[in-house]
C-alpha cells in the first residue's frame, strides 16, 4: 500500500519527472502544458471525499481535457477497494461531490519554489 517516503527520494522523483515530462511527449504535444507538474486540491474538498461512509482511501486517476492536458481525479475508495460513486450514469440533480478535480494546475499556477519544484 501507500508508505512516506523520504524527502530525498521525492526530491529525486520530482526532479526526473521535470526533466523528463515533455521528453517523453511526441513532438506534436511538447511545451502545450500537457503533463501537468502538480496540482492542489482544497483541503475542505478533500475532507469531503474523506467525509464518505465507509471512505478508507483516496484513490488517484488520470483524465484529459479537450486540450489534452492530464488532470489528476480524487475519488473515494471503501476498504473493498471500490470507488465510493453511485451508479452511472449519475442522477441529473447529484451534488457532484464525489469525484474532485478543477485543481490549480502547475503550469500555469505553479507554487513558489521549494526543494520539490526547483
Amino acid at each position: 500500500m501507500s508508505n512516506f517516503i523520504p524527502l530525498e527520494k521525492d526530491i529525486e522523483m520530482t526532479t526526473l519527472y521535470r526533466q523528463q515530462r515533455e521528453v517523453i511527449l511526441a513532438d506534436q504535444f511538447k511545451n502545450k502544458n500537457i503533463l501537468v507538474r502538480s496540482e492542489v486540491f482544497s483541503r475542505a474538498q478533500v475532507e469531503k471525499l474523506l467525509a464518505k461512509p465507509e471512505c478508507q482511501q483516496l484513490r488517484i486517476y488520470y483524465g484529459m481535457d479537450p486540450d489534452l492536458a492530464v488532470h489528476a481525479l480524487l475519488v473515494a475508495v471503501d476498504g473493498a477497494n471500490v470507488d465510493i460513486i453511485t451508479s452511472f450514469p449519475a442522477a441529473s440533480n447529484s451534488q457532484h461531490e464525489e469525484i474532485l478535480e478543477e485543481a490549480h494546475r502547475c503550469p500555469p499556477h505553479c507554487p513558489p519554489a521549494s526543494p520539490l519544484n526547483a
